[in-house]
């Protein structure tokens, strides 16, 4: 369980902010992986909703991907989606979904100029900040 931070290399980092951009003016969504608390991965996903409030990925290639991170040895470290118009906090319907206690929630608003990246731990409905480092 990653509770304190997040390393995301910075070019995995700037290809998540991308395809946050890329999505806009709906959420866009995606799965960071790797071992410990850095992430060596990026899947970057379908948002099947195709909505500017709700994401829901693609089951077909989370499959594919659930097999690439098994294949890799590595895990699922985050899930990051884009708020297009919110700020980066978990909305209460991030926090009904957020099923995968191990990982950590990553949100990237893009309602200011610059996007605003943050990631959380959600257990039950608790939210806690975790940093996230870009290296």
């Amino acid at each position: 369980m990653i509770d304190k931070f997040m390393i995301i290399p910075q070019y995995i980092f700037h290809e998540m902010l991308a395809h946050c951009r890329a999505g806009y003016p709906n959420e866009a969504c995606g799965i960071l992986a790797g071992k410990c608390n850095e992430v060596s991965r990026i899947y970057k996903m379908t948002n099947t909703e195709k909505s500017s409030v709700n994401y829901f990925m693609d089951s077909k290639e989370q499959f594919q991907v659930m097999k690439d991170i098994r294949a890799n040895n590595i895990k699922m470290l985050a899930i990051f989606h884009s708020h297009p118009s919110s700020a980066a906090y978990p909305s209460a319907k991030d926090i009904s979904l957020a099923f995968y206690e191990d990982s950590v929630y990553i949100i990237v608003s893009l309602m200011d100029k610059e996007p605003v990246t943050k990631a959380f731990s959600i257990k039950g409905g608790d939210i806690k900040e975790v940093e996230v480092v870009v290296k």
